[in-house]
């Protein structure tokens, strides 16, 4: 264990990355509703902890040195580290806290709604939501688990199978009548609509129906829902999860282009760092949701 000597108070680190943060004694004093001399007196407390100099001083502001950047962006993911597990433990002093990443269309038109069932079951588990679209690591931000979409290894963590899913092209009723699809070649004669996170899921999807799958280009969309918004407006085709707008197809917004659904490649997984395996509310969430997936 590190000798407590060696361990700056929160006191100190606080002042530090409001200093290093907006360049100025006064005003890290002002952020912190604290004298200008407390201020100062942290920064050199620490130094003098540390063993060496944080910043340079200018005539009026204060610039990081070389190590003193290094060790502010330590510093602040340990603040903000620190600041969420508070911030847990206040939202739900008696249970434990399960913080999830999801997808955003995933987490509203699925999981979402069976969201209840799992409260009522768990009331002593308090579950926080992030969307996350492009991949991340855990050891970086405070998450216990995520749901992902993609193969079953996931680097350095470990996952659990949850679903598969049909992706079928689907347009505007209005796109549909101006053209005349009867096989899937025929959809080249239309816009596309692409997902960035899916960047060849049309050349996939064209190729295991046996039609040209080369050169396939259109407007470039980050979020399933914005992509299915523009598909409902005319802006082309989109090649969408079925389970996932099954609003938007029971309204009429959005049509079948061709009534062809195909599995994706990929599928959807629980996924966790090792260190979380055994984490009792991540526990409990993963055996609620794998049998909520096993579902018709």
């Amino acid at each position: 264990m590190i000798p407590r000597r060696l361990l700056p108070s929160i006191a100190l680190l606080t002042s530090f990355d409001a200093v290093a943060r907006t360049g100025s004694v006064t005003a890290a004093a002002r952020e912190l509703a604290l004298t200008q001399g407390a201020v100062s007196r942290h920064i050199k407390a620490l130094e003098e902890q540390l063993g060496g100099d944080l910043f340079v001083r200018e005539r009026l502001t204060m610039r990081l040195t070389l190590a003193g950047d290094s060790y502010v962006r330590e510093v602040r993911d340990a603040l903000r580290r620190i600041s969420m597990a508070s911030l847990n433990f206040r939202a739900n002093p008696k249970g434990g806290t399960l913080n999830l990443a999801v997808l955003p269309l995933f987490a509203t038109r699925w999981l979402a709604p069976r969201l209840p069932a799992f409260q009522q079951a768990h009331p002593e588990i308090m579950l926080n939501l992030v969307t996350r679209l492009d991949q991340f690591d855990f050891q970086a931000e405070p998450l216990d688990a995520a749901i992902r979409f993609g193969k079953a290894q996931w680097q350095g963590a470990e996952s659990v199978f949850l679903r598969r899913e049909e992706v079928m092209p689907v347009c505007s009723p209005g796109l549909l009548e101006r053209f005349t699809f009867t096989g899937a070649g025929d959809l080249r004669a239309a816009p596309f609509l692409i997902l960035v996170s899916r960047p060849d899921a049309w050349e996939k999807w064209l190729a295991a129906q046996g039609a040209e799958a080369e050169g396939v280009h259109g407007m470039m969309f980050d979020q399933f829902a914005t992509l299915a918004s523009a598909a409902a407006a005319g802006l082309g085709l989109a090649l969408m999860p079925t389970f996932l707008i099954e609003e938007e197809l029971q309204r009429g917004e959005l049509v079948p282009a061709l009534k062809t659904a195909s599995p994706s490649e990929d599928s959807y997984y629980l996924v966790w760092p090792p260190e979380r395996g055994l984490y009792p509310p991540l526990a409990r969430f993963k055996a609620w949701l794998t049998a909520e997936c096993s579902r018709p």
